[in-house]
């Protein structure tokens, strides 16, 4: 399978076979929002068993995959932001197929895992601003996100 996804995404898809490469732009979506994800999990430099089950959590909640797939997807992520320039590569790629209620679902799984540890430091509060903004998100409905996450966890 990862073999299958790295081909997916190191090529137009031209040496895929047919019926998948039909696929392609869902499985691009699948990493582009695993990618920002597994930054954010990384953005205090800690990726922590926690945050990978979140992780697994919300893209089996957002796209119905299983715990095996999502690791594979999860080491692609990471391979993918090594590689990367920016994050809007990944966001770009979302917001081409996400709606506003998909988007502000995402940043709500965003501030969930930043408070995974229940704890928000510096280099997070600045990552999720600047996710907000390649997500073409108000900033306003970033702070009414995490006001929704906070208050599921009292």
């Amino acid at each position: 399978m990862i073999k299958y996804l790295k081909e997916l995404f190191s090529s137009s898809g031209e040496n895929l076979p047919e019926e998948k490469y039909n696929i392609n732009s869902v499985k691009k979506l699948q990493v582009a929002t695993c990618a920002l994800l597994v930054e954010m999990a990384n953005a205090d430099d800690e990726f922590t068993d926690e945050e990978k089950e979140k992780i697994i959590h919300v893209m089996h909640k957002t796209f119905n995959l299983d715990k095996e797939y999502v690791d594979d997807l999860i080491e692609l992520s990471e391979e993918k932001i090594r590689k990367s320039i920016s994050i809007y590569e990944f966001s770009t790629i979302i917001n081409e197929n996400f709606t506003k209620d998909e988007k502000f679902e995402l940043m709500k799984n965003l501030w969930r895992l930043i408070y995974v540890d229940d704890t928000l430091n510096m280099h997070e509060d600045h990552l999720i601003k600047k996710i907000g903004k390649t997500l073409n998100m108000e900033h306003q409905d970033v702070i009414a996100a995490k006001l929704i996450v906070k208050e599921e966890k009292k």
